[in-house]
This record gives C-alpha cells, sequence and structure tokens, in this order.
C-alpha cells in the first residue's frame, strides 16, 4: 500500500534509494532478470513504499507490468492469467496490508490450483520477525500469515539467495498440482546494490507425477470389467490439458462422463456419454450412485461435486488426484496420486474395448428427467437470460462469473467451459479475472458476469480496464442485493437481514471511468451483449432483473 513516510518511520530515506539507482543494478534487478530467465512476460500488481525495489527494476525491464487498484483484484487477475497461459502469472505485493489484501485472492488460487507467483516486500531485515522496531507495515509474522494458503513459501533474506529462491517458488507453482506460491524478500535487499552478475540462466524443472504402473493395471481390470462404469471429470482435467485423452477412454469403455463445475469443458456437451454438468440433481447423482465402477479425475468429490455431501456411491470407486491431501478425502478408493492426462493416457493404454448398445439411452433419460424437473418449476427468465448470454458469446471467448445467482446456473447449465470462483467461493472474482484473461489473450473479447453485490467489489478496476485498454464486456445483474444470499436467508428464516443494497447507477459510473455502458433488458440482452463483444476495449452492461435459483434436489 502506498503512504507518506513518517517522523517514526526508520526505512532507508529517499535518497538512499536514489544513490543505490546511481550505481547501477539493485536487488530488485534480480528479481526482474530471474523471472525473464524464466520465461515471464507479464507482471501483476500494485505498488507500495517497501516493494518500491520491484518497481524500479521493473521499469528498466521488457515485463510487461498490469497494475491494478486492489492487490485482491491483482490476485484475481494474477489468477486467471495462470489459468489461461498455464505458466505462472508474478504477483507484486508490498508489505503488510498490500500483502494481507491478496490473500482471497491466493485462497481462490490454491481451491483453483492456479499458479500464482506471488512476490511480496517485507520491512528492512533487522526488523524482519519480531514487530520490535516499528517499521511502517511491519507485521509480527508476514511469512506465517500465507503459510496456511499457499503451497509453498520462499523467504529471501540476502541478494544472493534471490535467483534460487524465484526458480525454487516458480518450480512448485507449476508442478501439479499447480498453485500459488509466495516469496519475500525485505526492503533493503531490494534496495541494496547487486554484487551479483546479470542472471543469464535459470533453472526450474516442475516435476512430471506419473501414476504407478502397477495401480494402472489395477485400475484398467476394475474399468474393463465394469458393466456400469461411469467418469466424473474435475478442474483436473481441465488444468491437465486432457480433454482428448478423457475422450479417447471414455468412448473406449463406453463410459458416461458428468464434469463438475470446475471441469466444465474436459467433454462435449453434447456428446452421446455426456451427462453435462447436473450435480446439483438428484437423478445425476442417484445415476451416479447405481456406477458398478466410479472413475473420479482431477476432482475431490468435494461439496459442489458431491450434491453436498449427499453422494453416497454403492460401486468401487477409482480416484485420479495431483493433490494428495484431497486423495481418498472423501470416500474410500483405489487411489493414484498422479497427473490427470499421464493417467487417462495410461488407462486407455491398458483397457480393453468395452461394449455396451444402451449406454446413449441411459444418459438422454437422465438428462430428460433433469429438464422435466427443471421445465416444471417457472423459471423460464432465468433460462432465457443464460441461452442469451451463450448466444451473445463468440465462440472460444472466454468467460469469467462471480459467485451470483446466474454463475450458479451457468455451473450446471452452461453447455461448454467458464472460469468462476467456486474453488473459494469469495465474491469479486468475475471483473478483475476477466482482466487478466484480456491479458493473457488480447486476440479474443473476454466476459465477465457479476451480480450488483459482488460487483462493488472490482468497480474500482474500470479504471485499470480503461488505462490497459483490456477487451471486456462486463455484464452486471443488478437485483438490488446479495440475491442468492437473499434466497438462502427467505427459504431457511422466512426473512432476510443484511442482504438488500444501496448501489449506484452503473452506466453512470462506468461512463465516469472513460468505459461505455448500456443499460438492457431480458429481451435485448442478447443483442445489447453482443454489440458489447464485438466493440473493442471495455464496456459495460446492466440488466436489472430479479433471477430466482432452481430448487435443490439433495433433500429428498
Amino acid at each position: 500500500m502506498t503512504s507518506t513516510r513518517t517522523s517514526t518511520d526508520i526505512s532507508p530515506a529517499p535518497d538512499a534509494a536514489v544513490s543505490t539507482q546511481a550505481t547501477g543494478r539493485i536487488g530488485g534487478d534480480l528479481v526482474i532478470e530471474t523471472l525473464s530467465g524464466l520465461g515471464a512476460t507479464t507482471v501483476f500488481g500494485v505498488p507500495g513504499q517497501h516493494a518500491l525495489g520491484l518497481f524500479d527494476a521493473l521499469r528498466r525491464s521488457d515485463l510487461r507490468y498490469v497494475g491494478l487498484r486492489v492487490e485482491n483484484n491483482a490476485g484475481f487477475a494474477a489468477d486467471a492469467y495462470g489459468r489461461m497461459t498455464g505458466t505462472a502469472a508474478p504477483l507484486f505485493l508490498s508489505t503488510g496490508p498490500g500483502a494481507l489484501m491478496s490473500l482471497a485472492a491466493l485462497q481462490e488460487a490454491a481451491a483453483a490450483s492456479a499458479p500464482v507467483l506471488a512476490i511480496s516486500s517485507q520491512v528492512p531485515l533487522a526488523g524482519v520477525g519480531g514487530g520490535r522496531h516499528g517499521y511502517l507495515h511491519e507485521l509480527r509474522d508476514q511469512e506465517a500469515v500465507f503459510k496456511g494458503i499457499v503451497k509453498s513459501v520462499h523467504p529471501v533474506r540476502t541478494a544472493s539467495q534471490i535467483p534460487s529462491a524465484i526458480a525454487a517458488a516458480w518450480e512448485s507453482a507449476l508442478t501439479v498440482p499447480h498453485g500459488p506460491v509466495y516469496v519475500e524478500i525485505p526492503q533493503d535487499v531490494l534496495l541494496a546494490p547487486a554484487a551479483q552478475p546479470v542472471v543469464t540462466t535459470v533453472e526450474a524443472r516442475p516435476r512430471a507425477l506419473f501414476p504407478r504402473p502397477e495401480l494402472v493395471t489395477a485400475a484398467a481390470e476394475l474399468l474393463t470389467r465394469a458393466e456400469r462404469p461411469v467418469i466424473v471429470a474435475g478442474g483436473g482435467v481441465v488444468r491437465a490439458d486432457a480433454a482428448a485423452e478423457l475422450r479417447a477412454l471414455a468412448e473406449q469403455v463406453n463410459a458416461p462422463v458428468v464434469c463438475t463445475f470446475g471441469g466444465k469443458g474436459a467433454f462435449p456437451w453434447d456428446h452421446p456419454l455426456s451427462l453435462q454438468s447436473w450435480l446439483e440433481d438428484r437423478h445425476t447423482t442417484a445415476f451416479l450412485e447405481d456406477a458398478d465402477v466410479l472413475l473420479v479425475v482431477g476432482s475431490g468429490l468435494g461439496e459442489l461435486s458431491s450434491n453436498y455431501h449427499t453422494f453416497a456411491p454403492r460401486g468401487r470407486v477409482i480416484h485420479v488426484e495431483a493433490d494428495a491431501g484431497k486423495l481418498e478425502a472423501n470416500h474410500p478408493a483405489l487411489g493414484l496420486h498422479a497427473d490427470a492426462r499421464l493417467t487417462l493416457k495410461a488407462f486407455a493404454d491398458a483397457v480393453d474395448k468395452r461394449a455396451d448398445d444402451g449406454v446413449a439411452d441411459r444418459v438422454a433419460e437422465v438428462l430428460t428427467a433433469v429438464r422435466k424437473r427443471i421445465d416444471g418449476q417457472e423459471l423460464t427468465l432465468e433460462q432465457e437470460v443464460l441461452a442469451a448470454v451463450r448466444d451473445a458469446l463468440p465462440p472460444g471467448a472466454p468467460s469469467f462469473w462471480d459467485m451470483t445467482i446466474l454463475a450458479y446456473w451457468a455451473w450446471s447449465a452452461w453447455p461448454g467451459a467458464l472460469h468462476s470462483a467456486q474453488g473459494a467461493g469469495g465474491l469479486g472474482y468475475g471483473f478483475p479475472a476477466a482482466l487478466g484473461a484480456a491479458v493473457a489473450d488480447p486476440t479474443t473479447p473476454v466476459l465477465a458476469v457479476s451480480g450488483d453485490g459482488g460487483a462493488l467489489y472490482s468497480i474500482a478496476e474500470l479504471a485499470t480496464a480503461k488505462q490497459q485498454a483490456l477487451d471486456v464486456t462486463w455484464l452486471i445483474v443488478d437485483d438490488g442485493g446479495y440475491g442468492i444470499l437473499r434466497e438462502y436467508m427467505t427459504d431457511t428464516f422466512g426473512d432476510t437481514e443484511g442482504t438488500e443494497l444501496t448501489r449506484p447507477d452503473f452506466v453512470a459510473l462506468a461512463e465516469s471511468f472513460g468505459v461505455p455502458a448500456v443499460r438492457t433488458s431480458p429481451g435485448a440482452l442478447r443483442d445489447d451483449l453482443a454489440a458489447a463483444l464485438a466493440t473493442p476495449g471495455p464496456s459495460v452492461v446492466v440488466l436489472p432483473a430479479l433471477l430466482r435459483m432452481f430448487a435443490p434436489t439433495h433433500l429428498g
């Protein structure tokens, strides 16, 4: 966080920083040189007093800096950049309040296995670890705050440690399961003259996680002998880029496939074997429970993927998971701690072709039952709005969704890939994440979807979108409050408290940032959204609408 110098601040004076510049490279240059050597091209972040050595070195580099207005939003942008590119996304943070503001974003990155490389400044070395010196932004143990969230922590205490620490963090972030990592460097180390030569060669080799051969053999025998095999494809399949291997295996053994909300896009929506993503439906849950062999790949079968822990498989479970902590965490299984793509390929090579002439009919019966249940709830508006959004989005254009009712619909009903914050479930993800995706691939428009409550978490990033000229269209569904919480409280208690919100005129607010905006209606949404997506640069579409969720079926 940027701050002014006070009489109690005993960090290096501004003229000290200037004098180090005159001598040439500083510790911050070692950071930048290492990132460049690892292949980084873009850095996200927010500057702050103790981190100025990073930004001074960044100024002398070829790396692109994408500055956001709030650290949490910068973390969401880095998360999306990592998801889209498959490489580690550097995130520059300052000490204390600036670092702490990133924690919710890093929790989402950890839950979704997004590779984010957070590099934070720290108070000068003499003040690290005690709260003794009264430095501005000082924490008693900043490193410890991150240990419970990120995948690994890499403290730096001398300039010579910088290249190795960053390389180790990079390798950790990109070794499956991907995830956020944390590097911490004191202010005086970043500002000190760099005695080391320019960093030219950096070694960082993410480790492959192969399945054990005897487990592949055992799993292949189960799948080959199965009478009613079913596959659950989670986000690990998407992250491993294993859609082709999943399809090959499913077709080899004639196994229906259901994609979790994080695994959407892993399997073709209209494939005869596709159960789509209706996981909050008892018809789907019952079908999965009836499988005599259930292959779960890249999912821990957590709350959202198990119909709120009501799912109780009766057959054998094969569980493939790169995160050892999630392996068999919710159901006993033949567990394979391995990468999804490598394991699916090994399975496809090991199983025999399995015939099942009636499988497509059984899949169609489940989807028909789901459709009949939804159609009986008078939810025409919700389905029309989701269809309008789907029709307006160009093929291949990515979408990023906040925690809002329309996103909850999309988890089940959106026909293909999407990105959302359902890993950790925090508000404010959609728009800053879309900005990160637009940085990753400027050749296609990006859609962000938020409710009015979630939109206010990231409204300041309209300034980022304008300054960076990012091609993101932001759909804000304005229902006057926290819509899903309104439904939960009404259903549970019969009344609400704290869910109704005063909000701005989003159209006028966007235009005050120089971002074109339009207020639309359900009937005009498709055309207005398509026009906004077709126009380069940022734009906002506001839809005043009160949407409802479909009724849950996990209670009976």
